[in-house]
């Protein structure tokens, strides 16, 4: 039997200086190894800052400062043996608005990939940024994961998209207070059957928690919502008895009926079926 994979959830402070920044998500990523996790997540724009919050222009942006500080966590990464996934603009060449991404960078400090969000919001994509083209899906220790962005979570079809690719656990990372978001997470992770990790910034008016959800929809662990700084660990457990309907009855049965595979047999051609407006004869 395989050992749980061991998540840290964080919800993070973020400022206007990157340099802080960088220095509060290693912290977090060390506090995360010494409690034992495998991969921590952070928010979007954790190490950056976010658009109308701590950046009002991209003039203001220090990108040679975030780079160094990319450098910073991805060798503080190495040094850990921790897999991090972590918000940040990525710069595009000018005039080109940057992406608004979620870098995965390895226990070896490797990048081994970028998730760019692709359903930006109106404001986003009237003034802000460039929307991404497609998902991202990568693999630690036998779990799968899948990454979104902020709004995306109002659209389930990223989500559905994601179980056809046989993802374990989704990385949902937002720039929000909104509760909605945390009930609709849980309804994708209930839907899909599926682990979903909800990181957000601290904000002193916090109305949603960082947290980690399970398959069946149900919250495994939830930070508190009063601005404060911290992790949240929790265990992706593939063998959990406690999860055994989930994702060994309701994900295969719930991907067969999406594909339209149990239903087509046991359809009829009968005259009663066409006419639908009478009421059968007894």
């Amino acid at each position: 039997m395989k050992a749980p994979f061991r998540i840290a959830t964080a919800q993070s402070r973020i400022t206007p200086d990157v340099r802080e920044n960088g220095r509060q998500v290693r912290d977090l990523m060390s506090a995360a190894k010494a409690a034992g996790s495998r991969l921590v997540h952070f928010s979007e724009g954790a190490l950056s800052g976010y658009v109308k919050s701590q950046i009002n222009d991209w003039t203001e942006v220090d990108w040679g400062a975030l780079r160094e500080e990319l450098d910073a966590v991805s060798n503080h990464a190495a040094r850990l043996g921790l897999w991090t996934v972590l918000g940040s603009n990525h710069r595009l060449a000018p005039p080109d608005r940057p992406h608004n991404s979620l870098y995965v960078i390895s226990d070896e400090g490797a990048l081994v990939g970028r998730y760019d969000k692709r359903l930006c919001s109106h404001a986003e994509l009237s003034d802000w940024y460039t929307p991404g083209v497609e998902a991202f899906v990568f693999d630690v220790d036998g779990v799968r994961f899948g990454a979104a962005l902020c709004i995306e979570v109002q659209f389930p079809e990223l989500f559905i998209d994601y179980g056809r690719r046989n993802v374990d656990c989704m990385l949902f990372s937002a720039y929000s207070n909104d509760p909605i978001f945390g009930l609709l997470a849980r309804a994708h992770a209930a839907t899909n059957n599926f682990w979903l990790s909800v990181s957000i910034p601290a904000l002193s008016d916090n109305r949603l928690s960082a947290g980690l959800i399970g398959p069946d929809g149900y919250l495994l662990a939830q930070a508190e919502t009063n601005g404060v700084e911290l992790l949240v660990h929790g265990e992706i457990d593939k063998e959990s008895p406690q999860f055994d309907i989930a994702i060994n009855k309701a994900r295969p049965w719930r991907a067969a009926v999406r594909y339209g595979a149990i239903y087509a047999p046991r359809r009829v051609t009968d005259g009663r079926i066409d006419d639908r407006t009478s009421f059968f004869t007894a």
